[in-house]
């Protein structure tokens, strides 16, 4: 019996996270078009329902009820993997991310790690859908976002690194713990060059413009998933989705204290107490969320050469320069441990 309630409980647990996060990525993309229409003097979606609210529910429709077509000479078994392979860690990772204080599903100790080791499987997607398509341009759409990830992934853990050697811990709960205090002890403050090269690369990770050549629409027509359509173009849509909204959490956690209040250690605090950690975790989020859509709205697509150029020639060199610096002003007891 405790077996059943176990499973029951944890099944529910799950629905409670997955089923808003799928509502959260429908109207990210509906907060895209209105963001980026108000940005260039357009009105954005209108039609469907209300101010157009209803448009992300029947682009689901739309894309649920097409056909998945696939190419003759494709890899049937490869080509319908692809999607889960992107989809499924995308999901996973949620599990060991602190929503407040009380709400977590796994609060393992190894969570940053986990983190790492489930956003680095996303490149194995990419490669076997475009490869299983045997179409030239998802494959080089393919190869040139497998390229621009691992460039990326190597600058972006090492500013994770930052953030461990700080907070002595991979549990995302005691990282937001440790930095409590008030704003200036959250870890933007001693690893600011680190926190902007995470972003950015988080950024390129997810393949968003101006980094987004994967998928550059005057060269290689949609990149990777050219082919795709129906629910298996879906897929990757809400596994790009879901990473763009999981960079903005992290970088809310791991450098701006999580849910912890922004008013902590002044007056307001007593004040404000009442507000939930969620409240505030969430609203830090969004304004990620919003620079996000802001960087698609604003900035020209950067060249291939250029994008590799900055992971490898400029990142990786400032993230050794800025933990080493970081690892003396920890030794000369210059930053609390």
């Amino acid at each position: 019996m405790d077996i059943i309630f176990y499973i029951v409980n944890t099944v529910l647990t799950i629905l409670y996270v997955v089923i808003p996060l799928f509502l959260i990525v429908a109207y990210v993309t509906y907060s895209e078009r209105k963001i980026i229409g108000f940005m260039q003097s357009r009105m954005g979606p209108t039609r469907v329902g209300p101010a157009g609210l209803l448009q992300p529910i029947a682009d689901v429709l739309k894309l649920v009820s097409k056909e998945i077509i696939i190419p003759t000479n494709a890899n049937k078994a490869i080509f319908l993997t692809a999607p889960m392979l992107m989809l499924v860690p995308s999901l996973l990772v949620w599990s060991v991310i602190p929503l407040s204080e009380y709400f977590i599903i796994s609060n393992i100790n190894a969570g940053l790690l986990f983190i790492l080791a489930l956003t680095s499987l996303s490149v194995y997607g990419v490669i076997l859908a475009g490869w299983a398509s045997n179409s030239k341009y998802a494959f080089l759409g393919s190869m040139r976002s497998a390229a621009q990830i691992i460039a990326y992934e190597i600058a972006m853990g090492f500013a994770l690194v930052g953030v461990l050697m700080l907070s002595g811990s991979l549990n995302l709960q005691v990282i937001i713990q440790e930095q409590s205090g008030s704003i200036f002890t959250w870890y933007w403050v001693p690893l600011f060059p680190l926190f902007l090269i995470y972003f950015i690369a988080g950024v390129a990770e997810t393949n968003r413009a101006p980094f987004d050549v994967s998928e550059g629409e005057s060269e290689i027509v949609a990149g990777f998933h050219v082919e795709y359509s129906g629910m298996a173009f879906a897929m990757f849509f809400l596994a790009e989705y879901m990473n763009l909204i999981l960079i903005s959490i992290l970088s809310s956690i791991l450098f701006f204290g999580g849910w912890l209040s922004p008013f902590q250690g002044t007056f307001l605090d007593s004040y404000l107490s009442f507000i939930p950690g969620f409240v505030w975790l969430s609203a830090k989020t969004i304004i990620f969320v919003f620079i996000f859509l802001w960087l698609r709205a604003t900035l020209p697509r950067y060249r291939y050469d250029q994008i590799m150029r900055l992971g490898w020639k400029v990142f990786l060199p400032i993230t050794f320069f800025w933990l080493t610096v970081i690892g003396i002003l920890i030794y000369l007891e210059y930053l609390p441990l």
